[in-house]
C-alpha cells in the first residue's frame, strides 16, 4: 500500500508570505506545461466541483448524519447519509445520496479503537466511504498470532470493520519528479515551496532527518540543499532548503518524463474516485484513482496517519515525489507495497 501525505502541502502553505506559494518540480528547466497524455474519463474540473459540493454538504450536515463523499463514475458528487430525511436534503442540493448504516462518527470511532490497540507493524487501515466500512489490511510480515489478535479487536468494534490480507510488505519508498540523493538513500523531489524569501523542496520525512545534505547527482558534485524541518513518523514530510536559497528556473513545474512537465498552479484536497497522477524518479509518471482517505499505515519505523490511499503504483526511490491532478498539488508519496509490474494498493 503506497500512500501520499494528505495535509502536508496545506501545512506548508502556512509558511507562504503575501504573494502566495510557488509550487513545482525541482531541477526542471525547459519543461512543457501540459497535462500527461490520455485525458481522464471524468475531467478534473468536474471532479473538483463535485468534491466541493460533497464536502460542503458533509460539513453542513455533520458527522452523525453523513459518512463521507466521493465522485461518482459520471462525475456527480455522492454523499453517504444515515437517514432518508438527510438524503432528501442532499438531493435538493444537486448531489446523489446513498443511505448507509454507519455514520462518519462511528467510522472514526472504529479507527480510534484500532489505534489504541497494540501496534502491529505491517498493518494499515482506511475509511472506505463507498462500502461504509473501515478496511484493515495486513501484509506478509504480520504473524498469524498478531493478525488473530487484531481480528479480535475488529470483531469487538463491529461488523463494519473488514479484514484483508495483502501481498508484499508495507515499506517506505526510500531509495519524484527528479532524484535527490544523500547518505540515507535516494528519494524524489516533491514540490517547491517558498516562505517569501527562501525556497524549499517539499518531500517525504522518512527520506532523511533534519540536517541531511542532498545532492542532485551520485558523485556528490551538485549539492541541492539541506533538510531544515520535517516529521516522521506520525507525519511524513520534510523541507529541504536550497543551498543558494532559490529554486531557479522552472520552479513551478513537476517533471513527468521525456523532458516534459506539468505546471502546478495551486493546492487542493483530493476526493475519493478522483483520477490522479504521481511522478517519481524510479517509476516515472503513473496514474490511478483515489480509493480512500484518512488512511493509517504501521510501517516498521513507526505509524503515519492522515494519508491518501490510491491505486497508483510506486517503487523504492519514488518517496517524496509529487501527486497532482490538472495542475493542482495534492500530496507526496510516502510508502507502500507491491511494484509497478504487479501493481498493488496505494
Amino acid at each position: 500500500m503506497r500512500h501520499a501525505r494528505r495535509r502536508m502541502v496545506r501545512r506548508v502553505a502556512r509558511l507562504a508570505a503575501v504573494g502566495g506559494l510557488l509550487l513545482g518540480g525541482t531541477m526542471v528547466t525547459r519543461a512543457v506545461a501540459s497535462e500527461p497524455p490520455d485525458a481522464p474519463a471524468v475531467p478534473y474540473t468536474s471532479a473538483r466541483a463535485a468534491s466541493g459540493t460533497g464536502a460542503g454538504l458533509v460539513s453542513r450536515l455533520g458527522a452523525d448524519r453523513t459518512a463521507g463523499h466521493w465522485v461518482g463514475s459520471d462525475g456527480r458528487p455522492v454523499v453517504a447519509v444515515t437517514d432518508e430525511g438527510t438524503a432528501a436534503r442532499v438531493r435538493r442540493a444537486g448531489a446523489e445520496a446513498k443511505v448507509v448504516r454507519h455514520s462518519m462518527a462511528e467510522l472514526k470511532s472504529a479507527t480510534e479503537a484500532l489505534r489504541s490497540a497494540p501496534r502491529v507493524p505491517g498493518t494499515a487501515w482506511a475509511l472506505d466511504y463507498r462500502s461504509n466500512e473501515v478496511v484493515v489490511r495486513g501484509d506478509n510480515t504480520v504473524s498469524r498470532a498478531d493478525w488473530s489478535r487484531l481480528t479480535d479487536v475488529a470483531s469487538d468494534i463491529g461488523g463494519f470493520v473488514r479484514m484483508e490480507r495483502t501481498e508484499g510488505a508495507f515499506t517506505t519508498r526510500l531509495n519524484g519528479a527528479e532524484p535527490i540523493l544523500s547518505t540515507a538513500g535516494r528519494c524524489s523531489a516533491g514540490f517547491n515551496v517558498t516562505d517569501g524569501s527562501d525556497d524549499f523542496i517539499l518531500t517525504a520525512g522518512h527520506c532523511g532527518p533534519t540536517g541531511s545534505v542532498w545532492f542532485g547527482d551520485e558523485g556528490g558534485d551538485r549539492q541541492v540543499g539541506r533538510t531544515v524541518a520535517g516529521s516522521f513518523p506520525g507525519d511524513d514530510f520534510s523541507l529541504v532548503e536550497y543551498a543558494d536559497g532559490e529554486a531557479g528556473e522552472g520552479a513551478e513545474v513537476v517533471a513527468v518524463g521525456g523532458g516534459k512537465g506539468v505546471r502546478i498552479t495551486g493546492v487542493g484536497e483530493p476526493a475519493v474516485g478522483q483520477r490522479v497522477f504521481r511522478s517519481g524518479s524510479t517509476s516515472g509518471l503513473r496514474d490511478g484513482r483515489v480509493t480512500a482517505l484518512e488512511a493509517t499505515v504501521n510501517y516498521p519505523e513507526g505509524t503515519v496517519t492522515g494519508l491518501i490511499e490510491t491505486d497508483v503504483c510506486a517503487e523504492p526511490g519514488d518517496s517524496g515525489g509529487p501527486m497532482f491532478s490538472e495542475g493542482v498539488a495534492l500530496g507526496v508519496t510516502s510508502g507502500g507495497n507491491g511494484d509497478c509490474d504487479k501493481g498493488g494498493t496505494t
